[in-house]
């Protein structure tokens, strides 16, 4: 198995009737008789066709512990922050209480210490028996604003570390340098919320080392590890899953799968009853594809399948409800558009837009266009954004979903250019673009640029937009993890410059 510190980008060729009336009509289509299997070979035969795959069973959920310790001088004590008046244990205890819920919330096993750690030759015992038991991460509540230097030890350790610092324990000049350093995450604050943040930082790492992540594009079947990230990358040749949708036959679960769909859209314009079908069945493949190939995410050449005709339809719609499920499915066989859609998800429990970006010149805007994007824009539990059944725009042929954002909703835009490198801007969602008058991509999400002067001067080419302003959260992960973070410029380059 190789290392892989980059993967060139294969760049991207583009890309009425009432919900009642829909399903009426469509009524037979849910009742087809089964699919006759073409082609099977004696292997993919013996599998269950009517076996269902949870999708939450492809995300990896790894074993990830924190070794939590006080830091602060022995009390009692005169003067100094936070104070005589501080109430140390009170807040210990309740600090405490609020880390373990978030560490439950967060799939976390938090471990403290029974003690307080009130003398500074005992630090450097602490971290060794969290490095002797290879714990992932470590977090220190610090207690007292004079206990900054015995931290020190904490900068060579080598074991990624959170620092909780609530307000008044914590001056600029002791902050302004370790908050810094890769491997290292103060939050100086009364948030408590940064704190279960701070463990999905730690959580993320793990996924992106648990997964494996299935890209299905050419002949070859190989695979390779990305550096930094530690995710395996297993390819395997495209046939694989145009054999494996046409062996996947109308199911009870690609009935219920598309009876759901079309139920939860305002209304469905071009798709078919077996459209939605069709539609359906590329979803059960996938999930069969992953499971079978022991892999967590796929990103597919699903533009090479749609164009050469091996497949009735896109994915388009098993990659929303993939997306929408806590799963991850990339467009275009894109490696690092499928990794910046991890991101979302393991970091934020959010489904992420893999997009391509658009600048509107007259109102200076970005448009952010594909036809997959996920409906739970504010988080997998959470409700559907409401949402239109189109086809695929470029071919007219499927089920996407034209994804309705809301107006005023700050959104995040990321991008890995490598796995040592990763694009970062925010904006705010002014308006939906529709398809037509434009042309182009199904969902069109109209964002106008924070810090970004030009929209022309946007870097990068399918970025994820998720909903939300994380600048400062993706930053904290990028830092943790040594990634360099890249801005777009905030204003165009002078007369001259390329």
């Amino acid at each position: 198995m190789s290392r892989i510190p980059y993967l060139p980008y294969r760049g991207c060729n583009c890309c009425t009737v009432s919900r009642r009336c829909f399903m009426a009509s469509s009524i037979a289509a849910f009742t087809a008789a089964p699919f006759v299997a073409v082609g099977a070979d004696e292997e993919a035969s013996k599998r269950d066709p009517g076996e269902h795959i949870d999708l939450k069973s492809l995300r990896p959920r790894p074993t990830v512990r924190i070794k939590a310790a006080v830091v602060r001088v022995k009390p009692p004590y005169w003067l100094g922050w936070p104070g005589t008046s501080y109430d140390l244990e009170g807040h210990r205890k309740e600090y405490e209480a609020a880390f373990q819920e978030m560490a439950r919330k967060t799939e976390v096993t938090l471990q403290m210490a029974p003690k307080p750690i009130e003398e500074p030759e005992k630090v450097t015992p602490w971290i060794e028996q969290a490095k002797a038991e290879k714990a992932d991460a470590m977090l220190v509540h610090l207690q007292h604003i004079h206990c900054w230097r015995w931290l020190d030890p904490i900068k060579k350790a080598g074991i990624p570390t959170i620092i909780w610092a609530p307000i008044g324990t914590a001056f600029t000049g002791h902050v302004r340098g370790i908050s810094r350093m890769p491997g290292i995450h103060v939050i100086s604050s009364l948030e408590t919320s940064a704190i279960e943040q701070a463990f999905r930082i730690i959580r993320a790492k793990r996924q992106f080392e648990e997964t494996r992540l299935l890209v299905v594009r050419g002949k070859e079947r190989k695979e390779a590890v990305l550096e930094r990230l530690g995710t395996k990358v297993r390819y395997i040749p495209r046939r694989t899953l145009s054999d494996l949708f046409h062996r996947t036959p109308v199911t009870d679960e690609v009935r219920e799968v598309a009876k759901k769909v079309a139920a939860g859209a305002e209304k469905v314009v071009e798709p078919s009853g077996e459209d939605l079908l069709n539609a359906a069945r590329a979803f059960v493949a996938a999930k069969h594809l992953c499971r079978d190939e022991k892999s967590n995410a796929i990103t597919t050449d699903c533009l090479g399948m749609v164009s050469s005709r091996v497949v009735p339809t896109p994915p388009c719609l098993a990659a929303s409800l993939f997306q929408d499920g806590g799963g991850t499915y990339g467009c275009e066989a894109d490696v690092f558009g499928a990794m910046s859609l991890m991101l979302t998800s393991y970091l934020f429990d959010k489904p992420g837009f893999m997009n391509d970006p658009v600048p509107e010149t007259v109102n200076n805007l970005l448009l952010a266009a594909h036809c997959v994007c996920g409906t739970k824009i504010d988080g997998f539990d959470g409700p559907q954004e409401r949402h239109i059944l189109r086809s695929h725009s470029e071919s007219n042929l499927g089920v996407s979903l034209q994804v309705l954002w809301r107006v005023g909703r700050p959104v995040t835009l990321v991008r890995f250019q490598n796995p040592n490198q990763l694009i970062l801007d925010t904006g705010v969602v002014v308006g939906n673009q529709d398809t037509p008058p434009a042309g182009g991509c199904r969902t069109d999400v109209k964002i106008k640029m924070d810090r970004v002067e030009d929209s022309r001067d946007v870097l990068g080419f399918h970025q994820v937009v998720f909903a939300g302003n994380h600048r400062r959260d993706v930053e904290n992960f990028c830092q943790m993890w040594g990634i360099k973070v890249v801005n777009s410029p905030e204003r165009p380059p002078t007369e001259g410059t390329a």
